[in-house]
């Protein structure tokens, strides 16, 4: 049987354990003190649908990482799944993340599973999370597990702020990123505790074929 399309429209961001700038970004090496990469991203859909099931003003996020860079492979993979959506829309989005229903290696969700040996059964819970991605700030909790808080990386002199994005015309999760400074902090099976390291801030637009690249 075909497995139905998808499409998501809408905002995530990701921080991660790097320095600002991530080498991985441009194929480096993770700039982490111990050479690891650990991660965690939330997603806003504004309009989204998987087959027949709308997925509009959904949430998701995800948390993980890997002991070196990702292409090493040996990671682990922890889903949160909005609690405000229904069975279908829940499966939906469980199916979208964990690369069930997409062409291989079209999406990064897709890069992500496929480079983890560990991928933990996915929780249900309420998402909290604002994102402006002209300003570079953003929060986003799952209460009592993960919360996250990004601000714009600023002067270590004058304390004004700096901004950069990074541009990725090839980029299989987006094409232009805002580039931010993350803190996280997450417990349960997936432990994260990293302070004023990189974030990104980008819009998504992604199907089961893969990223859909604006001009």
């Amino acid at each position: 049987m075909t497995a139905p399309s998808w499409v998501l429209n809408g905002i995530e961001y990701g921080n991660c354990n790097c320095d600002y700038g991530c080498p991985c970004q441009f194929n480096g090496r993770p700039s982490s003190a111990d050479g690891s990469c650990r991660y965690a991203t939330f997603t806003q859909i504004y309009e989204g649908r998987y087959g027949d099931v709308n997925l509009d003003g959904l949430r998701f996020a995800w948390i993980g990482g890997w002991s070196g860079p990702v292409h090493e492979g040996g990671g682990e993979i922890l889903t949160f799944i909005d609690a405000r959506a229904d069975d279908r829309q829940r499966n939906a989005l469980q199916r979208i993340v964990l690369n069930e229903d997409t062409e291989e290696l079209k999406t990064h969700y897709a890069v992500f599973c496929a480079m983890c040996t560990t991928i933990h059964e996915p929780i249900y819970a309420l998402i909290e999370m604002v994102v402006d991605m002209e300003t570079r700030v953003a929060h986003a909790e799952v209460p009592g597990i993960v919360v996250s808080d990004v601000e714009p990386v600023r002067n270590p002199v004058t304390g004004k702020e700096h901004r950069a994005q990074i541009v990725l015309p090839e980029g299989f999760a987006s094409t232009l990123m805002e580039t931010a400074s993350g803190t996280v902090k997450a417990t349960d099976r997936v432990k994260l505790d990293f302070t004023n390291t990189f974030a990104g801030i980008a819009r998504l637009h992604m199907t089961d074929q893969g990223i859909v690249r604006h001009q």
